[in-house]
């Protein structure tokens, strides 16, 4: 129940001022499409199953989800043992018939994948025709989960990506901007950057009222544009119709 609040009710606080943002940013871009969502979905690279409750819930109408990941022999070591997925999967091929599922997301795993547009060719041939492709993926993050983390994408570089793989209807928005971005650094900077456990305590409490003003006037451009500051991406397309 803890580690599912974490995602369905992040609350900002001293101690979590480098994932509130993010985690938040990622609720409300899923909430948004709730109502998209029906029939069978597949979660790609669905790691603890965070959202399972909420993609089952009103409005929703999801009767099915399957929550697939690597196998424990091919994903991270500090994931080994805590991933339990519906379906197993080689990071290649989707064990899945093509046009099976009715909608799909992928949120924070864009990065991992050494070809992702091998990837994103597996998820449209799995969707039935017009189905639903929701994903979300990190812009200004730390080097994480070393050695696998692989790349940070551009709105420019993602769309190419998508379209290259027969996706269409490609809608993408910043889930951050300036301001939050500024918050986002301060925050990583106090929780992760290296220094005596009593000093990150007293920074902290100093960045809380910082960042929460910053979280709470940031407006993010409605379209990507030159010089434009992002935190991360979320985005919607669809499979063609038949």
């Amino acid at each position: 129940m803890m580690e599912s609040s974490l995602f369905l009710n992040p609350m900002r606080s001293a101690g979590n001022l480098d994932t509130f943002w993010s985690r938040r940013a990622i609720l409300n871009a899923l909430t948004e499409q709730l109502t998209n969502f029906h029939g069978t979905c597949l979660d790609v690279g669905c790691g603890r199953m965070p959202y399972k409750s909420l993609i089952l819930a009103a409005p929703g109408k999801v009767k099915r989800y399957i929550g697939m990941d690597l196998r424990a022999d091919l994903g991270h070591p500090a994931y080994a043992q805590l991933n339990e997925p519906d379906l197993d999967w080689d990071g290649r091929t989707i064990p899945l018939d093509t046009s099976t599922v009715d909608c799909a997301l992928a949120t924070e795993v864009f990065q991992y994948f050494q070809n992702v547009e091998l990837v994103m060719r597996e998820v449209i041939r799995v969707l039935k025709p017009g189905g639903l492709f929701f994903f979300t993926l990190p812009f200004l993050w730390p080097l994480h989960d070393a050695p696998i983390d692989q790349f940070r994408y551009t709105p420019f570089a993602l769309k190419r990506l998508l379209e290259q793989a027969g996706f269409c209807q490609i809608q993408m928005k910043a889930m951050g901007g300036w301001d939050a971005s500024l918050a986002q650094m301060i925050g990583l900077w106090v929780r992760r950057r290296p220094m005596n456990g009593q000093i990150r305590r007293i920074a902290s409490i100093l960045a809380l009222p910082v960042v929460r003003c910053l979280q709470k006037t940031d407006k993010p451009q409605p379209v990507f544009t030159d010089q434009q500051m992002i935190t991360g991406i979320s985005g919607t397309v669809r499979k063609p119709p038949a």
